[in-house]
């Protein structure tokens, strides 16, 4: 028995491992397979799109997607995936959660409001559905509905029903709905398998968010929420679970980051209370690190020595933690590499990772902050980047350029690591600001000579002719 249990741990790993290969490939590099791009720092390694669009330049194409979503596109080869949530007129009940689910899927008291919240759940049934489109032309492939429901609650008024990515390892095709189950597909738009994990009850109503991960042979998805937190490991190519690890943590909306360091296959997942590492073959807790904050939405990112976790809702907090800790290191701050409660972190946007250099903004605002990576000393400290008002989006960087996107429908760009000095300050120069008629709060993906950015009612590929 005991030999049966180490067999499948060393094949989940051996598994892992050929996976992370898999994903470094020049295929993987040269796509946009998963939120945050192929390495989940924000970086398009081969990407070389322009600096400079408007309506009127430099937009390949432009179509209106139905519904709406606030999910990040992905590209893989000749096709762009999209999800949406499509509100219908019928109307109907909320479908009741499945019966093996029903202790931890009945609603929960939400404690204070205080918050913006959406108000009632709706009576109207939704269409939750994924599209494919030509990366060529954008004219659509395919469409799948997954699922027909009456939401069981409402969400944040700048929020939807569609706001997880979805992922893609080139073979498959990977769609989160969150209470409105789990999707696998092939590229072609056939239903492989679907999941359904229950209902979450989130915090004020704020609605759901976190995207599905993919690593080797598995499909990672976090499932925090109000009434009974988990983390969930399914095989890839079944939808089976291969493990499901209870969490102390009421509702984020953090996306896991996978990495291969200090001997583990780790799975960092962001909380309110604590950072975890759970190792990928067993789902084992190796270490945790509190002291965040509450609304835990940044995904972190890693320079395969620390991890970088950041929150900036109500305390600004960033910490940097060696990969190679072990056990609840909280209490022996010493074990920390470096951390700041001082500086402007983001509310929902993610950090971008450039090399050694840290790149964030603060709360939900176009104020940019620089860090050295390796030691934590500040570079630029809280520039304000002039046509920036207010970001959800995630900046992203190709070719030595970073893109800004605010919710206004603005990009600005500017060059990485220059930075321009007035004494002893510095500041990134800004180079262009590119301004579209839609508002995005969708992060950007890149992918060689294109970039693609979905607003609230468009998707665009903007590529030079």
């Amino acid at each position: 028995m005991r030999r049966s249990v180490m067999f499948l741990v060393l094949a989940m790993m051996l598994s892992a491992s050929s996976a992370f290969a898999q994903l470094t490939t020049p295929a993987a590099l040269n796509n946009w397979p998963q939120w945050r791009g192929p390495e989940m720092t924000g970086v398009a390694p081969k990407g070389n799109p322009p600096t400079e669009w408007s309506e009127e330049k430099n937009v390949k194409w432009k179509i209106e997607v139905p519904g709406d979503s606030t999910a990040t596109p992905i590209v893989w080869g000749d096709k762009v995936f999209v999800t949406s949530a499509i509100k219908t007129d019928r109307e109907g009940e909320p479908a009741p959660p499945p019966a093996e689910f029903a202790a931890t899927s009945a609603e929960p008291a939400k404690g204070k409001r205080g918050f913006r919240t959406s108000g009632e759940a709706p009576k109207n049934i939704f269409e939750f559905v994924t599209l494919c489109y030509d990366r060529a032309t954008g004219k659509e492939i395919w469409r799948h509905v997954a699922n027909e429901a009456v939401p069981h609650e409402g969400h944040h008024p700048d929020g939807s029903y569609s706001s997880a990515s979805p992922s893609t390892d080139g073979q498959r095709l990977y769609v989160s709905f969150g209470s409105f189950g789990v999707y696998c597909y092939d590229l072609e738009g056939k239903l492989l398998w679907k999941r359904d994990l229950g209902r979450m009850w989130t915090f004020n109503s704020f609605g759901e968010g976190a995207s599905p991960v993919i690593y080797g042979d598995n499909v990672i998805v976090n499932w925090d929420h109000q009434g009974g937190s988990f983390l969930i490991c399914l095989d890839a190519a079944t939808g089976e679970t291969r493990w499901k690890i209870d969490r102390e943590e009421t509702t984020t909306w953090a996306t896991p980051l996978v990495l291969d360091a200090a001997g583990h296959v780790q799975v960092i997942l962001h909380g309110s209370t604590r950072v975890r590492s759970y190792d990928l073959a067993t789902g084992e807790l190796i270490w945790a690190c509190g002291g965040q904050g509450p609304s835990a939405i940044p995904t972190p990112v890693s320079d395969g020595t620390r991890v970088f976790a950041m929150t900036g809702f109500i305390t600004n907090t960033l910490y940097a933690i060696p990969l190679n800790s072990t056990g609840d290191i909280t209490e022996d701050e010493t074990k920390v590499a470096w951390k700041s409660r001082k500086i402007g972190t983001p509310y929902v946007p993610s950090p971008l990772l450039v090399g050694d250099l840290l790149y964030f903004t603060a709360g939900n605002k176009g104020i940019l902050s620089c860090y050295n990576a390796a030691t934590g000393e500040p570079v630029v400290e809280k520039q304000r980047l002039e046509g920036i008002a207010n970001i959800y989006a995630s900046p992203v960087e190709a070719a030595g350029h970073i893109y800004v996107t605010s919710r206004e429908g603005n990009t600005v760009v500017f060059e990485t690591g220059k930075f321009d000095e007035s004494g002893d300050k510095k500041e990134v120069k800004l180079l262009f600001t590119n301004t579209l008629d839609d508002r995005f709060d969708a992060s950007a993906a890149i992918v060689g000579p294109e970039i693609f950015l979905r607003g609230r009612k468009h998707l665009y590929c903007i590529a030079a002719p």
